[in-house]
């Protein structure tokens, strides 16, 4: 019986997807559970396995735009692995006796070389001819003189014919140009036109604004240092800058509630709840996985968390439910060497903060001037639902949390 292939719902509001790469090949025999294709959406790549064991036929290629519901193949489930053939091999019949073998045909040229009459060869000697090119009348196809003289017309009369200006010319056809040269055409991935979607989007229903500022990161890093060891051999993971700034981000939202909202039509939602959303760049685009109830975790927990999304991105299975909701998003362009950026916002949050990297700048500490590891800081907002005041003591707040890491311990 063939058993039809679907593409199967994979979250609210997702209509379609792109075959990004089939696992097994057509005719393949397949394994109940093998993951057959990657499914890639708007919002996640989704690796389809199959319902079950049997021949697999192909029916939508790679690159393919599919729906969901589509049918996409099908697997024969009455051929496995380790069935018989159906068609026995046939058996064993005495040879027949082998075909004489033809004598070996003499090429043609020669052949009529040989056959050419005394005139005939001077002619073609003469015009330094080959006869494979003179079309012979005589019988069986021999050359005569009057095809040698009509070949050598015909050749003259070529050779005289007037050509075109070149005003006048036809011009030839442009010849397609050569895979890599100059530039290629694809079509953009579902995740990729959805990314764009919300950029867009972003830009044209906010009022976004950035401020700046910059933080040291002196006593965050002096801290992670002489922690790193018995974190690491306690909890198996290592301790991280982005943990510090998931918990100085919470620590900022409560003072400024605003920031920690979003709008809906005419009204404000304010979130009463701390998910961070933190940005993860991928081969296929950038996904923001949410850190669900931020406020309640330890460092550890985080750490977890965001070692976890981050070997979901690489391996391409970050689930629908790891992305839905958020109330603020972290991107940290200084892991690409990024020193100052202005991110765009998350819609429909209200706020971003963009890390950068760490630099060693000469500061003014005190009276004197000393080299410190320095960061700057950007926070893009909604205008239309925080002001710059909050704004500004919201960064700030980060700044002063980071720079004082004790904050994070006792609530000051």
């Amino acid at each position: 019986m063939s058993i039809e292939i679907k593409v199967p719902a994979v979250g609210e509001s997702i209509t379609s997807g792109l075959i990004s790469a089939w696992h097994k090949k057509d005719g393949e025999i397949v394994a109940a559970g093998d993951v057959l294709f990657t499914l890639e959406t708007d919002k996640v790549s989704t690796e389809i396995a199959a319902e079950a064991a049997g021949k697999l036929s192909i029916g939508k290629a790679e690159g393919e735009e599919v729906k969901i519901g589509e049918v996409v193949g099908s697997i024969d489930d009455s051929i496995k692995a380790g069935a018989a053939a159906p068609a026995a091999a046939p058996a064993v019949t005495p040879a027949a006796p082998a075909a004489p073998v033809a004598p070996a045909e003499t090429p043609k040229s020669t052949e009529r070389a040989d056959r050419l009459s005394p005139a005939v060869r001077v002619a073609i000697e003469e015009h330094k001819l080959k006869p494979s090119d003179i079309p012979g009348t005589g019988k069986e196809g021999q050359i005569t003189k009057p095809d040698v003289i009509a070949y050598i017309e015909a050749k003259a009369e070529a050779k005289a014919a007037p050509t075109l200006p070149a005003a006048t010319a036809p011009a030839p056809a442009p010849a397609p140009a050569a895979a890599g040269e100059r530039e290629t055409r694809k079509k953009l991935s579902p995740l990729r036109r959805k990314i764009a979607s919300q950029l867009v989007q972003a830009q044209h229903t906010a009022a976004i604004l950035t401020t700046f500022n910059e933080v040291d990161m002196t006593a965050v890093q002096e801290l992670r240092a002489k922690a790193q060891d018995s974190f690491t051999k306690k909890h198996g993971i290592k301790l991280g800058f982005m943990s510090f700034f998931i918990k100085a981000t919470v620590d900022a939202l409560k003072s400024i509630p605003a920031i920690n909202g979003r709008m809906e039509g005419d009204d404000f939602i304010q979130n009463n709840f701390y998910d961070i959303g933190v940005a993860v760049g991928t081969e296929k685009g950038l996904v923001v996985p949410v850190i669900r109830d931020a406020d309640k975790k330890s460092f550890a927990e985080t750490e977890a968390e965001l070692v976890g999304y981050a070997k979901k991105a690489r391996d391409g299975k970050i689930g629908i439910n790891d992305l839905i909701g958020g109330g603020f998003t972290i991107s940290n362009g200084g892991v690409y060497g990024s020193l100052l950026s202005t991110p765009i916002l998350n819609p429909p949050q209200s706020g971003i903060l963009g890390m950068h990297k760490i630099q060693q700048r000469p500061v003014v500490v005190g009276n004197e001037i000393k080299i410190r590891p320095m960061m700057y800081l950007a926070l893009s907002y909604d205008h239309r639902v925080v002001d710059g005041k909050e704004a500004v003591t919201f960064l700030v707040r980060i700044k002063d949390t980071i720079e004082d890491p004790v904050r994070l311990l006792i609530d000051f």
